[in-house]
């Protein structure tokens, strides 16, 4: 008897802890720099890698990631830093120079051509 108590006791805990997680985090991140299938598969495997990160999804022809994830281990902030220190604009920050120069020509090429249409104030 006292084993079945104890066992029954362990799932009522489990259930409990279960309930007690925090809804999963959800974002759309504008990535345009992503320009390509070689950019795709190094954000989505990278990010994937990430510690929290749930899922990830790359939209080429929407220049957007859409990443998931558990609160209680990563943020917006820190994947959205992630994205800049592989070379990505990802919204309002930007991409680390230095792994930017490491992209392939490809990427290189389409960032450079956005920021030659910008005009001065």
């Amino acid at each position: 008897m006292p084993k079945m108590l104890s066992v029954l006791l362990g799932f009522m805990l489990m259930n409990v802890t279960c309930f007690s997680q925090a809804k999963p985090g959800k974002a759309v991140i504008k990535t345009p720099g992503v320009q390509c299938d070689i950019c795709k598969n190094r954000v989505e495997k990278y990010l994937s890698s990430e510690y929290g990160v749930s899922t990830v999804k790359v939209d080429i022809k929407k220049g957007t990631t859409t990443v998931t994830w558990i609160p209680d281990r990563t943020n917006i902030e820190i994947i959205k830093t992630d994205i800049a220190n592989l070379g990505f604009d990802a919204d309002d920050v930007t991409a680390e120079p230095d792994s930017f120069n490491l992209l392939p020509a490809c990427c290189k090429k389409h960032v450079e051509s956005v920021d030659s249409t910008k005009t001065a104030p």
